[in-house]
């Protein structure tokens, strides 16, 4: 999302449409209406979908087709009242046609006007459970009994790791998410989030993002699944089954997904945020589209949103070739793309491509972007652009018709009401904070480990835990404020409560910067002599320890979404921010055991670190169970066995670092080391394994057939654990060149010491197809080298050949 304009006056839809020349009220409507009785086959729940939506149409005014197709969300101040409390007179003032969608009704923007994004602002609170549920039922009520033909809103919340909402459930960010290389937990986590989401009564969320992300530079990197389009695809396609389900209509606790941003979004020029993605064709195809593309064909996604980023001299809103021509004519995509917030004035103001508001809005519709969020800007002008002839009322049709399915997919029509009484003891369960543990348990990498770890309890003694974020944890972006967050001070001292044996003591060591808030504008560091000042408290109180647990990296407003220039987010730096390696080489001076835990959303430069620390686990931002599953995994507990989902880099100098390059890429820098510091899918456990050179079940097959691999893995060490196989593959000779490697398979097991398991792949002839010269998806006959192993860098190797 953006908020580029939210210092740019807004004006409600009946002001807009008055700027326009049109009346929005009083006088004729210009489109005659059939009146519908309450017979009509719209209200009919037996009727098919299809027939239900073409009858509301034929019964519907241009300006009630308009009217779908635009959200509110910072001028919702014209639907409430000045408590925030939803107000059916204001709403039928100012959208006598009803109203597409509202954003956000977890939040009091409109009666708040401080509240400017998703989440926690450091002093607004939102709405509860049962306000939320109160809010959004007395708005469907006014939508469903005061507007004509009585269409129900759709309600969109965030939900990037968990519902974007006061008290709800907060789960690893995806980044971490992704570092699980679980499907499963994936399923699982967002299939709780749906519950949360849909148990306050929306039914609709802005999730997942399926950008493949390149550059750690982007302040959003944290938002994502990673650097490979095959395990974006397999994390993203987990959490579409957890939001959503396989079948529509809508479950009775399932939401619709909102897959973002469309596209090249992951990989901006500088790594700025909405820099220009100057991507080929081909790359678009091999890289960036295959989430997209697998999530549409094999799933019922019915929502995408644009991304901000041009391509090509094109901003992907005013992308024809983007959204019809690939997205819906190619992949068959026949849902709602929906705008990222104020993207279509940023047309004008960002990408400075066009001057007139009216242009843009005839660009958007051109390339099918079928509702703007998420405010009434543009897109109240159709009425008029469709009367003068500019836009025709066939678009609009089309557009208001994909609108309306999805309402009806949702149940909206038919169930609109949520149960108030119900939303609070469906939120933060017991299970769910367990889940919660559970996925940060299961998210954590082990990046070093000289056997200091784990830690026994019995032989710890006096435990000193340093850092800020300690104590202050960092939930990353797109968060509120659960019921309660376990810090990792917290986790500790419950793990010495419940083991009885050790010591826990506390200094702040380094504090970063003087907020957290992810939406605050202003960044300010923390003075030096506030830092030297704790960095010297620090050290003394590490001298009466017998071991140091040292939480370094970064927080919300380090690495961040930059939605506008007064509201930056991207960093040119990958080093540890601020003084952090001042208390971290006075503490190794130390020479005491001394295990290094990061709390950050990006990878992060760290050579330092890593020679000098006994242990280096990467945490990501872990969410509300951070402390108690950290000292699972420092106490042996749990074994970590997450692997990295992208490829960390020795500096930014070093940059771009992923490891599907091409053979040109990578040949080496004068006096440095090219390689990554760690590569992408590199993960250590408390245990070993081996995995086995792949075997295939047919050395050679034909174009169009599977091959068929089988991998053993064992584990040869003596304490239960984790290992993720990884299947990649090599085009050895091409009509165009080809990655070094590919992830094409993956496969997380469970092994008890000794125990041997074989894991079997199907390679399917997509698995290893090209976009040939023709740009068309193809499998050209030849060798191919198939790879198997722990991560991207350590891999046994055999031999496919594919003959015609």
């Amino acid at each position: 999302m953006s908020v580029v304009e939210l210092r740019r006056p807004m004006r409600g839809w009946l002001a807009a449409l008055a700027a326009a020349g049109l009346a929005m009220s009083g006088g004729a409507i210009a489109h005659a209406a059939v009146e519908p009785g309450e017979d009509a086959i719209y209200r009919d729940a037996s009727q098919p979908v299809e027939v239900r939506v073409e009858d509301l149409l034929s019964h519907m005014t241009l300006e009630e087709k308009v009217a779908q197709m635009i959200g509110i969300w910072l001028s919702k101040g014209d639907i409430e009242t000045p408590d925030g409390d939803f107000d059916p007179e204001l709403a039928s003032q100012n959208y006598p046609h009803g109203i597409g969608q509202i954003s956000r009704p977890s939040d009091f923007r409109g009666a708040d006007p401080d509240n400017v994004a998703a989440g926690a602002n450091e002093g607004a609170v939102n709405r509860t459970e049962r306000q939320t549920a109160e809010y959004i039922n007395a708005a469907q009520r006014w939508a469903i009994e005061n507007t004509r033909l009585g269409i129900p809103v759709m309600f969109h919340e965030e939900a990037l790791h968990g519902y974007v909402a006061r008290g709800s459930t907060s789960f690893p960010q995806s980044i971490a998410l992704a570092s699980t290389w679980d499907r499963d937990l994936v399923e699982r986590v967002f299939t709780t989030t749906a519950s949360e989401v849909r148990a306050r009564g929306a039914r609709l969320v802005l999730s997942p993002v399926v950008d493949v992300a390149r550059d750690p530079r982007w302040g959003r990197i944290e938002e994502t699944y990673g650097e490979d389009p095959y395990l974006v695809t397999e994390i993203g396609l987990a959490a579409i089954r957890g939001f959503q389900g396989e079948t529509l209509p809508l479950e009775p606790e399932r939401v619709f997904v909102t897959l973002k941003h469309m596209t090249g979004h992951g990989e901006p020029e500088s790594g700025i945020n909405i820099g220009p993605a100057n991507i080929s064709e081909r790359t678009l195809r091999e890289v960036f589209f295959p989430p997209f593309e697998a999530a549409i064909t094999q799933l019922p996604v019915m929502s995408v949103m644009a991304s901000y980023n041009e391509i090509d001299g094109l901003p992907s809103h005013a992308n024809r070739w983007l959204l019809n021509d690939v997205l819906r004519e190619e992949w068959g995509f026949d849902g709602v793309i929906v705008s990222d917030y104020f993207a279509i004035r940023e047309i004008i103001t960002r990408h400075q491509m066009l001057d007139d508001i009216d242009d843009a809005v005839v660009r958007a519709m051109d390339a099918t972007v079928d509702i703007e969020l998420p405010d009434p800007d543009g897109y109240p002008h159709l009425v008029r652009l469709v009367r003068e002839g500019r836009v025709s009322e066939e678009a609009v049709d089309a557009a208001v018709r994909r609108l309306l399915t999805m309402k009806f997919l949702a149940g909206l029509f038919d169930d609109p009401y949520v149960d108030e009484d119900a939303a609070e003891g469906l939120t933060a369960t017991p299970e769910a904070i367990a889940l919660a543990r559970e996925a940060a348990q299961r998210a954590m990498v082990l990046l070093s480990n000289n056997g200091t770890l784990p830690l026994d309890p019995a032989r710890t003694g006096t435990l000193a835990v340093l850092g800020t974020h300690a104590v202050d944890t960092p939930l990353g972006g797109y968060s509120d404020i659960p019921r309660h967050v376990v810090s990792v001070l917290e986790g500790m001292e419950n793990a010495a409560e419940q083991h009885g044996n050790f010591n826990v003591i506390y200094s702040e060591g380094v504090r970063l910067t003087e907020s957290r808030e992810w939406a605050a504008d202003d960044v300010d560091p923390v003075p030096a002599e506030v830092n030297e000042r704790l960095i010297a408290e620090a050290v003394e109180a590490a001298r009466d320890a017998d071991v140091i647990l040292m939480v370094l990296g970064e927080n919300e407003q380090l690495s961040r979404e930059a939605w506008a220039e007064y509201h930056l987010g991207d960093r040119p730096t990958l080093e540890l921010f601020g003084q952090q390696m001042d208390l971290a080489r006075e503490i190794f001076a130390l020479g005491k055991p001394t295990v290094v835990l990061l709390l950050n959303g990006r990878p992060l430069a760290i050579q330092e670190l890593l020679e000098n620390a006994d242990a280096v686990i990467e945490g990501w931002y872990l969410g509300q169970e951070t402390g108690n599953a950290v000292a699972d995994v420092v106490f042996g507990a749990v074994n970590p066995g997450g692997k990295l989902p992208v490829s960390f880099a020795r500096s930014a100098g070093h940059l771009p670092v992923f490891y599907n390059h091409k053979p040109t890429a990578r040949r080496g820098y004068l006096l440095d080391d090219v390689s990554p510091l760690f590569p992408f899918g590199f993960g250590l456990s408390y245990t070993t394994f081996d995995i086995s050179e792949p075997r295939l079940q047919r050395a050679s097959i034909r174009v169009g057939e599977t091959a068929v691999v089988e991998v053993d893995v064992r584990n040869t060490g003596d304490r239960l654990g984790d290992e993720v196989v990884q299947l990649y593959v090599r085009d050895d000779v091409a009509t165009i060149t080809r990655p070094v490697l590919e992830l094409k398979g993956f496969e997380r097991v469970t092994l008890r010491p000794g125990e041997r398991r074989t894991v079997r792949f199907e390679l399917e002839p997509e698995a290893l197809s090209l976009w040939n010269l023709q740009m068309e998806r193809e499998v050209e006959p030849g060798t191919f080298t198939i790879s198997a192993g722990p991560n991207s860098a350590e891999l046994r190797s055999t031999t496919l050949t594919v003959v015609e």
